[in-house]
């Protein structure tokens, strides 16, 4: 059942906080979905949300924080007290109680780990963090059903048992060695179908997907989407199983990269959200309005040194603004295709038939927008020789616009750096610059001034 939050609801339970009447407050939200709990948690003040979590069971609000806006959760936090937090950690998953612990400062990490009273998961935690956020061993979680090769049908689905009551879904079942080494994996029909006194090693599946704890984030998504895993198992250097990549953790993982490249295009250098303070905002997008405003004061000294060619022609100055939109219009588009295609993984083959190809694709829309802008003139009675320079000027900076914004991306990647920064202000202010420039030297040898 799908319950609405509204404001007369919130207000009802800021009451009854308000009158540290736990025992109302229980009645009312016992039948609440976690994700409710999460909603109604974001909409409170942190010392009321702090309340809530505080008086309702472990077991709702440990996952009611895992959906909480990262503001929000970490305002909660750092309201709780160590053995507070290591209450919540304790209902949790290992890779969201992870999570969780390395939002919090150095000094609080520790305090929380040792009153952990479980030593595996406190250790779990421990070498969780230790990862690469990035990488698959950060993205992992340690709970997951293994078995080993050598033991029979019934002993496995006795040990599984035991197993699967730490496992929310079991995805798969792996099978490993002696030493844990992976080696297969195990289909539950299989697993039903064979006689009991059979070993595993005659019934399990030996070709198993899997990647190493560093493997990056962008190359687990991308094995998981080509195979259609709901799950994928981690190994390490040596091949020892250590844990799994579920569906749900690489789809907020892809979630979180796609907002941070969002905001990367749109000029924004770090993640933040509508409700940050004005500082964090700032700080994030300032950066790259400079580099625009510093991109804009070049074109200015360019059109500074055709100063004599734009009282003679003075036409030039109104179309300038035309040629800066399709430059940077055009090397955005060919950036975003580009940048799409690194991302999934669909950019290959040889560089120089990607060159002609958009050099030909280039070549077709500049030529289209190029006659549109010279019939565009002819109608409405400008010179012949001004509208062809006008005209080859817009071709030849579409042309330049669609190779930068094709290779740029590619450069980027291939050094080891985020290629959708290339969908940005960056490429647009470079192609603003160039695009002038070459406006101006064909109007120059075309006009002859």
């Amino acid at each position: 059942m799908q319950i609405q939050i509204t404001s007369e609801f919130i207000q009802q339970i800021e009451q009854l906080i308000a009158q540290q009447d736990g025992h109302a407050l229980k009645q009312l939200l016992a039948d609440f979905h976690f994700a409710d709990i999460a909603e109604i948690l974001e909409e409170l003040n942190s010392d009321q949300a702090t309340y809530l979590i505080k008086l309702l069971e472990s077991e709702i609000t440990s996952e009611a924080l895992m959906e909480v806006d990262d503001d929000v959760r970490e305002k909660i936090l750092d309201r709780l007290s160590p053995k507070e937090i290591a209450v919540e950690l304790s209902e949790m998953d290992t890779d969201d109680a992870a999570d969780v612990v390395a939002e919090l400062d150095e000094d609080i990490q520790q305090k929380v780990i040792e009153k952990i009273d479980d030593e595996e998961l406190a250790a779990d935690i421990v070498e969780l963090i230790s990862y690469d956020e990035k990488s698959a061993g950060g993205l992992m979680a340690k709970e997951l059903v293994q078995v080993k090769e050598t033991w029979t049908v019934a002993g496995c689905v006795r040990e599984m048992r035991r197993q699967a009551k730490n496992v929310t879904r079991v995805h798969s079942i792996y099978v490993t060695n002696r030493d844990g080494i992976l080696k297969g994996r195990l289909s539950l029909k299989d697993l039903l179908t064979a006689p009991e006194k059979a070993h595993i090693s005659d019934v399990y599946i030996p070709k198993v997907d899997y990647v190493t704890v560093h493997t990056e984030g962008e190359e687990v998504a991308r094995v998981m989407q080509k195979y259609d895993l709901e799950a994928i198992p981690v190994v390490d250097d040596n091949g020892v199983l250590v844990g799994r990549i579920t569906i749900d953790d690489i789809v907020d993982f892809i979630k979180d990269e796609a907002e941070r490249d969002y905001q990367m295009a749109a000029g924004i250098s770090q993640g933040v959200e509508a409700d940050d303070s004005i500082f964090r905002l700032t700080r994030a997008r300032l950066p790259w309005l400079v580099l625009g405003l510093f991109g804009g004061l070049g074109a200015v000294f360019i059109m500074q040194d055709f100063e004599e060619a734009l009282e003679k022609y003075a036409i030039l100055f109104f179309y300038t603004p035309l040629i800066a939109a399709m430059a940077g219009n055009v090397g955005v588009q060919s950036s975003a295709i580009i940048v799409q295609g690194l991302a999934n993984d669909v950019v290959k083959g040889s560089l120089l038939n990607r060159f002609l190809k958009e050099l030909g694709l280039s070549l077709i829309n500049g030529v289209a927008l190029g006659l549109l802008v010279i019939l565009f003139n002819a109608v409405i009675g400008k010179p012949l020789d001004v509208s062809l320079a006008i005209g080859i000027s817009l071709l030849v900076v579409i042309i330049m616009a669609a190779i930068i914004g094709t290779f740029v991306p590619i450069i980027l990647d291939k050094r080891g750096i985020d290629p959708a920064i290339a969908t940005g202000p960056f490429i647009t202010t470079s192609n603003d610059i160039f695009g002038i420039l070459i406006f101006f030297y064909i109007s120059k040898a075309i006009l002859g001034f």
